[in-house]
């Protein structure tokens, strides 16, 4: 038994990506459909800025195969404005805004922590005792929304499916084991952060999927991943996806997002990855 791997791109709209991965003379609308033929998922992150609409969803589903997954990037108002204090009406806006109409290609839930926010862990286990962990459990939050999405939410579902969530942190004080711990007991992933030096990279599974995420290998968001690098990576998604190294020995589903997209790193490095995971998209 092994664990499915996902492996795609940060976000796909990028100036300096059109004709060099995206071909010379393909139209913006149909960027999101080009890189879904070449990758297995993609991680959208416009809803991290601002809250989305019902049919931006509707249609990022309609221009995926059958097989893809999105990971959606939770909004900063609840995690750099509100840093997760008094969310409840936020996280009901967030849900009832589209996220729910992704339906079967709705993958985990991303939430980054910003550099200014330290270890808390009475913050962090009231925050995750609010996230929902089904889709019907998102259903009955989301139609907690206030008027921002009155006239532009859904908020219903068609299967309950579970939800999966992950964490980014970006401070030295989460090195603290009891955030590990934490974790562990909400069931919520660390996210794996390869962030050139500049924010914690802990390397380890706290839930029963890992997420990843690739933002340069020397240079934040800039430089690329060597052969030798990429090589490290498998190894260590590998080991993860067979349970030949997590701590149960169980198996675990692996997400990995590339995030180098300055000088079109990112969707070439995610192909090569996987590659090496024999699950490029067909």
């Amino acid at each position: 038994m092994i664990g499915r791997a996902h492996v795609g791109i940060s976000g796909w709209r990028y100036p300096p990506w059109r004709g060099t991965f995206y071909p010379t003379g393909l139209a913006q609308r149909r960027e999101l459909e080009y890189a879904a033929s070449q990758l297995s998922s993609i991680e959208i992150n416009g809803s991290f800025y601002a809250l989305q609409r019902p049919e931006n969803y509707r249609a990022w589903y309609a221009q995926t195969p059958p097989d893809f997954l999105f990971a959606v990037k939770g909004a900063r108002f609840i995690t750099h404005l509100k840093k997760l204090r008094d969310v409840d009406v936020p996280l009901a806006n967030f849900f009832a805004s589209g996220v729910l109409a992704l339906s079967d290609k709705l993958g985990p839930l991303l939430w980054q922590l910003p550099p200014m926010l330290g270890f808390d862990a009475e913050r962090l286990g009231d925050f995750f005792d609010l996230l929902p962990r089904t889709t019907e459990q998102a259903v009955t939050l989301a139609r907690g929304h206030d008027e921002r999405v009155t006239d532009r939410s859904w908020t219903t579902t068609d299967e309950d499916r579970p939800l999966r969530h992950a964490v980014e942190i970006r401070h030295e004080s989460y090195r603290d084991p009891a955030f590990l711990t934490l974790l562990n007991e909400h069931d919520i992933a660390i996210v794996v952060a390869d962030t050139a030096g500049k924010w914690p990279l802990l390397e380890t599974v706290t839930s029963d999927f890992a997420y990843v995420r690739l933002h340069g290998d020397e240079e934040l968001y800039v430089s690329g991943y060597s052969e030798t690098a990429l090589d490290r990576w498998a190894g260590l998604l590998h080991g993860w996806r067979t349970g030949e190294t997590t701590l149960d020995g169980d198996p675990r589903d692996v997400y990995v997002y590339f995030d180098n997209d300055v000088k079109v790193h990112a969707p070439y490095n995610a192909i090569d990855l996987a590659k090496r995971l024999d699950v490029l998209a067909q």
